[in-house]
């Protein structure tokens, strides 16, 4: 399993913060709270991280993702009575758009929520441009 040790301390961390707050705030209380236990448990991570979306090796779109931990991981947290598939979809687009692999939905809802999905590199239709490889004509100059 992919990141398997890592993911597993972050849903520590979910069910650490969901047995202490419990359910009924803003999702963005739940990321301040998330951020204060990843770095308790020394981990790396960035809250609010820019996913941009390419097409043409142009930027079409931009999101954030909730939290990206250990520069492997994305997190997107939610808040609602239940995870929908439109929740899980976004978190798989988040994964296709960029060179992660690994991402985890976590829901402070009623009922403490979690899927792990996994987007390998090989199965994405997309790639942004830093990701591809150099597609060098015979006119191109090679160093």
């Amino acid at each position: 399993m992919k990141h398997k040790d890592l993911t597993g301390k972050i849903i520590g961390c979910f069910f650490t913060v969901y047995n202490e707050l419990g359910y009924g705030f803003l999702e963005s209380v739940y990321e301040r709270a998330m951020a204060i236990e990843l770095a308790k448990q020394g981990l790396d991570f960035a809250c609010q991280h820019p996913i941009r979306v390419y097409y043409d090796r142009q930027v079409v779109g931009e999101f954030r993702a909730d939290i990206l931990v250990e520069n492997a991981v994305i997190v997107e947290l939610k808040a609602v009575s239940q995870i929908a598939v439109q929740h899980e979809s976004q978190l798989l687009n988040y994964l296709n758009a960029t060179e992660y692999e690994v991402g985890l939905l976590f829901n402070f809802g009623p009922k403490a929520e979690y899927k792990r999905k996994v987007f390998d590199s090989g199965r994405k239709k997309y790639r942004p441009p830093h990701l591809r490889q150099s597609a060098l004509s015979d006119s191109d100059p090679v160093d």
